[in-house]
Formats: C-alpha cells, sequence, structure tokens
C-alpha cells in the first residue's frame, strides 16, 4: 500500500491544506531547521513512499550541505541492478517534456521503479514512475487517472500529472486532470489477486506549472504500462 508525504503545507493526496507544523531549530540537526516551502495550489496527487528521496532532499534543502548524497545518509540512492517494473518484463515509460525540463524519456522495464493503487478522490489509479539508478535529468513522473475502474478498458480519460525533478525543489503539476488526457488504456490481469497491467497512451494540451517559483513543463505525449493494485478499493 503506498503512502502519503507532507511537503510544507501540501500533502500530496489530501483535499485540503494541512496546518503548519512549527518547528524549531535546534544545534545542526537538519530535519530541525527545516523550513516549510510554500505552494500555488493543492496538488491532487499523492506521492509514493519510493519516492523518500526526492522528497527529503527537498524537505530539507534550506539545510543541506551534500551529505544527503553520501552513501548510506538519509535519501541517498541505492543502485538496485534487479529493480524492474514488472516481474512479467514488459513495463516501460515514454514520454516528450518541453520547457524549464527538457527531456525525451525512454525508461524500459529494466532499471524502472513503478507502483500504482486505486484512489477515491477522485475515483480512479494513480500510476509512478522513476529510474533506480538516477537517469538525468533525475525525474520522478505520477499520473492520475480519473475514472479508471479494475479490469476495463477505457478511452478519453482525464488525467492529473506531477513532475518532480529529484535532488532539487523544482515540482511541476498540472494541480487537475483537465489538462492532460489518456486516449487509450487497456488492463491484463496479473498474479496477484485485484492486480493489473495496465497500458496507456496519452498526451498534454497544456502545461504543468512550477508549484513554487516560475517555469513551466509541456509533456506533449506520454505511454507507459505499470502495475495498479486495486486491493485498497471499498465497496
Amino acid at each position: 500500500m503506498l503512502m502519503t508525504v507532507t511537503f510544507g503545507r501540501v500533502n500530496f493526496g489530501a483535499t485540503r491544506e494541512q496546518p503548519v507544523r512549527r518547528l524549531k531549530a535546534t544545534g545542526s540537526d537538519p530535519a530541525r531547521s527545516n523550513k516549510i516551502l510554500g505552494s500555488r495550489g493543492n496538488m491532487e496527487e499523492m506521492i509514493p513512499i519510493f519516492a523518500r528521496q526526492a522528497l527529503i532532499i527537498i524537505g530539507f534543502l534550506a539545510a543541506a550541505t551534500g551529505d544527503a548524497a553520501a552513501p548510506g545518509a538519509p535519501g541517498a540512492l541505492v543502485k538496485n541492478t534487479a529493480v524492474a517494473c514488472l516481474a512479467s518484463g514488459d513495463g516501460y515509460l515514454r514520454a516528450k517534456l518541453a520547457g524549464a525540463v527538457d527531456a525525451n524519456i525512454d525508461w524500459p522495464n529494466s532499471g524502472t521503479r513503478c507502483e500504482g493503487e486505486f484512489r477515491e478522490k477522485p475515483p480512479g489509479v494513480r500510476l509512478s514512475f522513476q529510474r533506480a539508478s538516477g537517469a538525468k535529468p533525475n525525474l520522478l513522473l505520477v499520473f492520475g487517472l480519473t475514472g479508471v475502474k479494475e479490469g476495463l478498458s477505457a478511452r478519453e480519460v482525464k488525467t492529473n500529472l506531477t513532475v518532480i525533478v529529484q535532488g532539487t525543489s523544482r515540482i511541476f503539476g498540472t494541480l487537475g486532470d483537465s489538462r492532460c488526457t489518456v486516449d487509450s488504456l487497456t488492463q491484463r490481469p496479473l498474479a496477484a489477486e485485484h492486480t493489473y497491467r495496465i497500458e496507456a497512451r496519452g498526451f498534454c494540451t497544456q502545461p504543468a506549472h512550477a508549484v513554487r517559483g516560475k517555469g513551466d513543463v509541456l509533456v506533449s505525449t506520454f505511454e507507459f504500462a505499470g502495475p495498479v493494485a486495486y486491493d485498497a478499493q471499498k465497496d
């Protein structure tokens, strides 16, 4: 089951702002000297726990001294050649990004972390992708697909998109599902109960805006295949 992480006043996946927790700087403890970063609005997508590295670095940006990248330090990237998106070997992410982030993503199954789950508000699914070995730029992409139901194919699916440049404070979000669309989606059952391989192809007509600061990222096209677990779905 995926978890949410609170970033400043924004809880990725929450429907309203969270109360600010006042922190008092003490000594050299970076957690105590964390500055709460603002946002341009509520993000509707929850960031999976495997994105911990990016959020720790961003949350502790004010106290960062380079230690976060040291082996064994919190948030340090651990290389694992055994990481794979799908056990069946056919997971992937391909996307074209332009603007504040310029990239042609072509991530194969091997070395790609992907995870997905059912979400309740708005009803649908959420999938996340990142490279285990840290591609350049080191990105985490989160897709929230509205109205997708267990085991069913779909077309013209409204999509919320979040792009995180890991190791920096740069986060871009559509802040809603009206700017991107999945025009084709299919599902195939996997071995685990209520778990499916979702394959989707889509595009964005408007860019994702910087959550803090300036800049936009347009993901003109994207396609992916990854797992979604519906076991958290409530009747």
